[in-house]
């Protein structure tokens, strides 16, 4: 059990400590919460759920009207504070330099110093470890692919060959990188698959899902900046392109040779069309659908919210009507601008 001082824990997480400076084993949130955890308050109007919590130690972005018996770690951001701390309580995996029995390692693969291979892993020739990579029961790592150091990649992974995930990265349970893109050329009555020579590249401290999909390019490669964050269950078609920290929730899914910028946040259940661009800073609400480019920074919306079940039927049987409105509103326009012209006219 970890056990660390307010004061110090303030240091590390970019804090100013206000009151006692207490011990604390751990975080939780207000409901579980007891004496010797940390909480965070991310909202005043949740004042009531802390009056009733049993922690004495939260992080807040002021304490002006709270309790005072209790101590505040004060900052700018408490729900990045709050990450900090639990990374600190809740560090990720530290490697057992073990290697099992079961694994199957080609002849030329080198293992540098602290690497973890578990069992029934297989990694096949001319793959190159970075220092500390852990490599959890399961995995399979296709030829000549490279994986930097420190990266974590969870049971029953897979990684094609010739993909390069950087250093620091974490790749959840169930994932696949590298497969081949929906490549397909119709013959007339059949078709014919199209070779998918590129590869996937992903850079530094990026974090892959469970079960999340990233096809590898048909030409040129489908490339994952360093810092991106991938949620489960998404699809990323071949050639995509992903900007430097951009976050994308679950069950997203991006055509081929789409272009995402950097610092984006898709919503989940986004469907973004194929060979289109989507600029740096732009947020997508969930479940929206991109079908051209986006060129602006912004919040963007699509879809329509739900309703119940009665109201959705009228509103159908309205939509149908739509287009027949369309054309009848165009029909009046049209007499309307003509009978101003003509009292115009007269009136000359």
């Amino acid at each position: 059990m970890s056990l660390i001082r307010l004061s110090a824990l303030a240091q590390m997480i970019g804090g100013v400590l206000v009151g006692a400076d207490r011990e604390v084993t751990g975080v939780a949130s207000l409901k579980s919460a007891d004496l010797q955890r940390l909480v965070f308050l991310s909202d005043l109007r949740k004042k009531q759920e802390l009056l009733a919590s049993k922690s004495k130690a939260v992080i807040v972005k002021t304490n002006e009207g709270l309790p005072v018996d209790v101590s505040y770690i004060v900052c700018s951001n408490p729900a990045l504070a709050f990450a900090r701390a639990s990374a600190y309580f809740n560090p990720l995996p530290i490697s057992n330099s073990r290697v099992h029995p079961s694994a199957v390692i080609a002849e030329d693969v080198v293992l540098p110093v602290g690497v973890e291979v578990g069992p029934h892993v297989v990694v096949e020739p001319g793959v190159k470890l970075g220092e500390f990579v852990q490599l959890k029961a399961g995995v399979f790592i296709g030829s000549n692919s490279k994986i930097g150091s420190n990266t974590i990649i969870y049971p029953r992974a897979v990684i094609y060959a010739d993909s390069e995930i950087g250093e620091h990265c974490v790749i959840h349970s169930g994932a696949v990188i590298g497969a081949d893109g929906f490549g397909n050329a119709w013959a007339g009555d059949h078709w014919e698959r199209i070779p998918q020579i590129g590869r996937v590249i992903i850079g530094d401290n990026v974090e892959i899902g469970a079960n999340t999909t990233i096809d590898r390019g048909a030409l040129d490669d489908t490339v994952i900046e360093s810092g991106v964050r991938l949620d489960n269950q998404i699809q990323v078609a071949h050639n995509v392109k992903i900007g430097r920290n951009t976050a994308i929730a679950a069950c997203t899914a991006i055509a081929g040779s789409a272009e995402i910028g950097r610092n984006c946040m898709i919503g989940g259940g986004a469907l973004i069309a194929g060979h289109l661009k989507i600029a740096d800073g732009v947020t997508l609400l969930g479940g929206s659908g991109v079908p051209s480019s986006i060129h602006e920074p912004g919040v963007y919306a699509s879809g329509v919210p739900v309703v119940p079940h009665a109201d959705w039927l009228k509103n159908m049987v309205h939509l149908r009507k739509l287009d027949g409105i369309a054309k009848r509103l165009k029909q009046l326009e049209k007499q309307v601008a003509k009978q101003v012209q003509e009292e115009q006219s007269d009136s000359n």
